[in-house]
C-alpha cells in the first residue's frame, strides 16, 4: 500500500516561492508520463488539482502506479472537445493551467497526422480559448516541445527566435502549436485579458514511469524485465537526454514568475534543456543504463530506407532560460541515468507499491540538490 500522506522530510526549502500552496491548478494531459511527474510535484506543493485527459497512454500507467487517480480530480475528455474542455474550466475555475495534452509520439504522427494536427494544435487552441473566455485563469504555461524547431541539424542549439516547424508530422504540428500561442498572447492576452502565458520547449525527457511505445528508455526497460535483446534502430543519434524533473522545475518557475506579474516574460516562449556535455548517443544511454540490469542484452538493426525520417542531433540554447528566469539544468547524464535505472529497478523489484514514495523523494533530492547550486526557484 502507498503512502499517499507523504511529505518533504523536514527541509527548511520553500521551492517556487511556496507560490503553490492553496492554488487551484489545472494540468491537462496529467495521465501522461510528465503530466503525472507534474501532478505529484503540485500535490507536494499544496496545489489543489484537477487534470484532464482522454485515457490512459500505456500499461502500466504511471498516473495509476502513483495512485493519482484519488489524489486529483480526475476528469477524463478529449482535448478536441471544446465543450467537454470547457465544463472543466467553469466547474474547477483553476486559476493556473498546465497544458501538456499531445499526440506525442514522432512515428505515430506519420501514421496519424490529422490526429496528431487536431490534437496538438487544435488542443492547443481549445485551451487558448478557454483561458480567453475564462474570468479565473491567471497564469498558463503550454508546453509544446523542442521538435517545434525547422531541424537542420547544426551543432549548435536552437534559440528561441529559430525558424519553427519541420518537416514531418509531429514537428510541423508543434510549430504550428507555437504560432497559435504567440497569436492569442499578442491579441488577446495584452491588455483586454490578464491572464500571463508563456510557452515551454523540451524534448528527449526521460525518467521514471514511462512506458510510451517507440521510445528508447522504455522500450529498454520492457525488454530487459523480460529478459528480450533489444533491438536498437538509431544507436548514433544524439539526444539532451534529460531527467524529467528538469524541464518540469522550469515549468514550475515559469508559472511562478508569471503569477509575480512579471511582464518581461509574458507571451514568450522559453527552452528548457540540458547542459551539452548531457548530449549523448542512443547506444551509450543504452550502454550506462544495461550495467544496472545484470544479463541486459541488445543488437543494432541494419539502417533500412525510410520514408519516416529521424533527426540524428537536435539541441537546445537555454540561455534565455538562464538569463531571464535563473534557470538551468543541474543532473550529470550519469546522474540523470542512476535516478531512471533505480525508479525501474524498484518498479520491478517490489512491484507499484513503493512508487509513490520513491518518486517523492526524488523530487526532494533533486531540489535538496537544486538549493545546494543556488537556484532562486528552491529559495
Amino acid at each position: 500500500m502507498m503512502n499517499s500522506n507523504y511529505r518533504f522530510s523536514h527541509s527548511p526549502l520553500r521551492p517556487f516561492n511556496g507560490m503553490y500552496r492553496g492554488k487551484r491548478v489545472l494540468v491537462t494531459g496529467h495521465t501522461g508520463f510528465k503530466g503525472s511527474w507534474l501532478s505529484l510535484w503540485l500535490l507536494q506543493l499544496g496545489a489543489k488539482v484537477a487534470g484532464f485527459s482522454a485515457y490512459l497512454p500505456s500499461e502500466p500507467c504511471n498516473f495509476e502506479v502513483l495512485g493519482l487517480r484519488h489524489l486529483v480530480e480526475h476528469h477524463e475528455g478529449d482535448i478536441c472537445n471544446f465543450h467537454e474542455l470547457k465544463q472543466v474550466f467553469n466547474d474547477f475555475q483553476p486559476q493556473i493551467v498546465f497544458h501538456l495534452a499531445a499526440q506525442p509520439i514522432v512515428r505515430r504522427a506519420y501514421d496519424e497526422p490529422k490526429l496528431t494536427f487536431d490534437t496538438n494544435l487544435g488542443g492547443t487552441v481549445n485551451v487558448l480559448e478557454c483561458i480567453r473566455q475564462s474570468e479565473c485563469v491567471q497564469v498558463a504555461v503550454i508546453i509544446t516541445s523542442d521538435k517545434c524547431y525547422k531541424n537542420v541539424e547544426w551543432i549548435w542549439g536552437y534559440r528561441e527566435n529559430d525558424q519553427l516547424g519541420g518537416d514531418d508530422p509531429y514537428s510541423a504540428s508543434k510549430g504550428c502549436a507555437e504560432i497559435a500561442i504567440n497569436s492569442y498572447c499578442k491579441c488577446y492576452f495584452n491588455r483586454e485579458k490578464r491572464a500571463n502565458i508563456a510557452s515551454a520547449r523540451a524534448g528527449n525527457v526521460i525518467g521514471g514511469g514511462d512506458w510510451a511505445e517507440g521510445r528508447i528508455v522504455p522500450d529498454c526497460i520492457r525488454a530487459w524485465s523480460e529478459g528480450r535483446e533489444l533491438t536498437v534502430r538509431s544507436p548514433d543519434a544524439i539526444r539532451p537526454w534529460q531527467h524529467v524533473m528538469e524541464p518540469i522545475s522550469g515549468y514550475l518557475w515559469l508559472g511562478t514568475m508569471l503569477w509575480e506579474k512579471e511582464s518581461s516574460i509574458h507571451g514568450e516562449a522559453f527552452n528548457f534543456g540540458p547542459s551539452a556535455n548531457v548530449n549523448q548517443s542512443v547506444e551509450e544511454l543504452i550502454s550506462i543504463m544495461s550495467e544496472y540490469w545484470p544479463g541486459a542484452a541488445w543488437q543494432i538493426e541494419p539502417t533500412k530506407h525510410s520514408e519516416q525520417k529521424e533527426s540524428r542531433l537536435l539541441m537546445l540554447c537555454c540561455d534565455k532560460a538562464l538569463n531571464l528566469l535563473k534557470w538551468r539544468s543541474i543532473l550529470s547524464f550519469f546522474e540523470t541515468i542512476r535516478l531512471v535505472s533505480e525508479w525501474y529497478r524498484t518498479y520491478y523489484g517490489k512491484g507499484n507499491g513503493p512508487m509513490y514514495d520513491l518518486t517523492c523523494q526524488q523530487i526532494e533530492e533533486y531540489t535538496a540538490k537544486a538549493s545546494a547550486e543556488g537556484l532562486r526557484w528552491t529559495a
